[in-house]
C-alpha cells in the first residue's frame, strides 16, 4: 500500500467488519487503522458490517453491501483476502467481493489479487483448496520500515513473538517472500484476475 501511495495511486483500505460501534475497543481499533493508514498515505473506508456475523446476513444483503461499496469506490485494482483463510469473515468477503466484481459490472477493473493474512492464511485445515500459492510478488525493500511503523499503530492487534501477528514475524515473512524472488523484502499475492 505504501509503495502504491508513494507512486501516486489513490489507495483506499476497505474495512469490512466492525463490532458494536458503541464499544470502546471497536472505536480504538478504528482509530488505530486510520492512524496506520494515514502514515503510509492511504484512505480508510468503513463498511461497518457485523464482525464474525457476515454468514448470518442474507446473501442478497451481503452482496448488495459489497456491490454498492465497490460501485461507490470504483476501483481499477482490488486486493481481497485469500479464500482459504481461517477467519469466516475473510471467506465471506471474498465470495461477496467476487460476485460484485464480475467483469460485466467492472469492465475497467485491471486486476484482482488475494493477499495472505498472518494468523489466518496458514491456520486453516491444510488442503489443496486452502493452499496459498503466491503468483505475484511486490518488492517492498524500500517500504519495509514504514510498513512496520504503520503496524505499530495496531497495538491492540499486535502480539509478542513468536505469534504470527508480531512485528518480528511480519518482517520474517517479508524476508522469506523476498527470498523467493531474490529481493530483500517482498509481499506475495495470488492472481485471481488480470487484464493486460
Amino acid at each position: 500500500m505504501a509503495k502504491m501511495a508513494k507512486q501516486g495511486h489513490e489507495v483506499i483500505v476497505c474495512e469490512v467488519t466492525a463490532g458494536d460501534l458503541n464499544n470502546e475497543m471497536v472505536q480504538l481499533q478504528k482509530r488505530e487503522a486510520v492512524a496506520s493508514h494515514e502514515l503510509i498515505g492511504v484512505e480508510t473506508y468503513f463498511m461497518d458490517l457485523p464482525v464474525v456475523g457476515l454468514r448470518e446476513m442474507k446473501t442478497t444483503e451481503l452482496n448488495h453491501a459489497f456491490q454498492s461499496t465497490l460501485l461507490e469506490l470504483n476501483p481499477d485494482m482490488v486486493f481481497i483476502p485469500h479464500k482459504g483463510d481461517m477467519h469466516i469473515d475473510h471467506r465471506m468477503t471474498i465470495e461477496a467481493a467476487m460476485v460484485a466484481l464480475r467483469p460485466v459490472t467492472f469492465s475497467n477493473l485491471k486486476a484482482i489479487y488475494a493477499y495472505e493474512t498472518l494468523s489466518e492464511t496458514d491456520w486453516n485445515t491444510p488442503s489443496v483448496d486452502n493452499a496459498f500459492i503466491p503468483t505475484m510478488f511486490v518488492d517492498i525493500t524500500e517500504e519495509i520500515e514504514i510498513k512496520l511503523e504503520a503496524m505499530k499503530f495496531h497495538a491492540s492487534q499486535l502480539c509478542a513473538y513468536p505469534h504470527p501477528r508480531s512485528l518480528e514475524a511480519m518482517k520474517a515473512l517479508a524476508m522469506y517472500r523476498g527470498s523467493m524472488v531474490c529481493k530483500n523484502y517482498a509481499e506475495a499475492f495470488m492472481v485471481i484476475r488480470e487484464v493486460m
